[in-house]
């Protein structure tokens, strides 16, 4: 079954790359399922919006021996962040909200959060807030709030004892977001950088500000405009057999079945409307969604963002980079030399990285190991897919990086 990707295939030499060079992608990618260590892979290059490589690998389920399929739908996790980020970012240029914006005018329940110092739980020494969380801060994740689920300190068991999931697909957005009420911060807003689900009250904001749920602001703002139509919090009946089933890595199995494409919680109708992990996409989809952003907020005429606001996007947001606000590495990245947007991470310094690519690189994954990246100097759109948990498992997006760079030759 095709891809019916919106973009033209090209030489690879007529967009710059060796096709040979590019030609070693393939191996590479061939060995991690021939090794057992993914189900399938999905590898698209996008140069100056036409295709220079294409390559889909493997078995979107491997119980049932179902061939990958170039227009699967696939559990995109926090690759949701940057459209729930876009969205915001509507509405910001709209006046609706500012980036300075207090949160706690939206949502009270922040208005004078206690802020953890040190101490267990249960005996947790807590700490006045010196200043408000502000909108930018749920954007660049420097607002103190964290993720029960992944974190283990004193902050993430009292999450976690809060029951705060915005995963529990049976649960609605606004009841999620109120269970944050009391639970400390894990700092003090804008000193640190700690991923949580910051992105999952941003999405709130946004339902209050638009006075419409997180999906119809989607559908209205991004996906309608986008032409985005294999994107949703949950699958239509008639798109339920295209949905990939989804493994994880454990230290007996390394390809360990977690979910059924075909007998998911998502072929169900969804009460929650995650903005920090909740979307289902296709890779066509996710390329068109990619490309408006490298185009400067349009994509086949269709404007979703001014041009200056995505350039303000794709700048650091933070005092330096990601190691020196604390996070030293993150899923299987060292963060010395990367920075960080509005709704992804940004390349600063190659050297200090150490990684083959271009300063001004904007880029996020997903928990389920999928990822892209946008080099906006080379014209480059790039999109990994697959269905693995963790992201950390293999270091594919760092090689795949080297695999395309290597292979530039204008």
């Amino acid at each position: 079954m095709g891809a019916n990707f919106p973009f033209h295939q090209q030489e690879p030499k007529a967009l710059g790359f060796s096709s040979e060079r590019l030609s070693r992608i393939t191996p590479w990618l061939e060995s991690y399922i021939d090794e057992g260590k993914l189900p399938f892979a999905q590898v698209v290059v996008l140069r100056r919006g036409q295709i220079a490589y294409s390559k889909l690998y493997g078995l979107r389920d491997i119980e049932k021996k179902s061939q990958a399929i170039g227009d699967g739908i696939y559990r995109i996790y926090s690759m949701s962040k940057l459209v729930t980020t876009v969205a915001a970012m509507s509405l910001f240029e709209e006046g609706s909200l500012m980036l300075d914006d207090q949160l706690s005018w939206y949502l009270p329940e922040f208005a004078n959060c206690q802020v953890y110092k040190s101490g267990e739980f249960g005996a947790m020494t807590l700490v006045p807030q010196e200043s408000p969380i502000t909108i930018r801060q749920l954007m660049t994740h420097t607002s103190g709030l964290t993720y029960g689920a992944f974190d283990p300190s004193p902050v993430g068991r009292a999450m976690r004892g809060a029951k705060v999931d915005f995963g529990n697909l049976e649960e609605k957005l606004d009841v999620m977001v109120k269970r944050l009420d009391g639970i400390p911060l894990c700092f003090q807003p804008g000193t640190e950088w700690r991923y949580g689900v910051s992105t999952d009250v941003l999405g709130r904001v946004i339902e209050i500000v638009a006075g419409q749920s997180l999906e119809a602001v989607f559908q209205e703002r991004i996906f309608g405009p986008l032409k985005m139509k294999s994107t949703f919090f949950a699958l239509p009946e008639h798109q339920i057999e295209k949905f990939c089933s989804l493994y994880t890595r454990t230290n007996s199995d390394p390809l360990k079945k977690l979910e059924d494409g075909q007998n998911s919680r998502f072929c169900r109708p969804v009460n929650m409307h995650s903005g920090g992990g909740g979307l289902l996409s296709s890779t066509a989809d996710y390329l068109k969604f990619i490309e408006m952003i490298r185009l400067g907020g349009v994509y086949e005429s269709e404007r979703v963002l001014g041009r200056k606001t995505v350039d303000l996007m794709l700048m650091n947001h933070l005092p330096g980079d990601m190691a020196s606000m604390g996070q030293v590495t993150f899923s299987e990245m060292p963060m010395a030399g990367i920075g960080f947007g509005l709704g992804g991470a940004v390349l600063l310094d190659p050297v200090k990285a150490q990684i083959l690519s271009s300063e001004g690189e904007f880029t996020w994954g997903g928990m389920a190991s999928t990822a892209f990246w946008i080099d906006r100097s080379e014209e480059l759109s790039v999109i990994f897919m697959t269905q693995l948990i963790p992201s950390s498992s293999y270091p594919v997006r760092r090689e795949l990086r080297i695999l395309v760079y290597q292979s530039l030759i204008d």
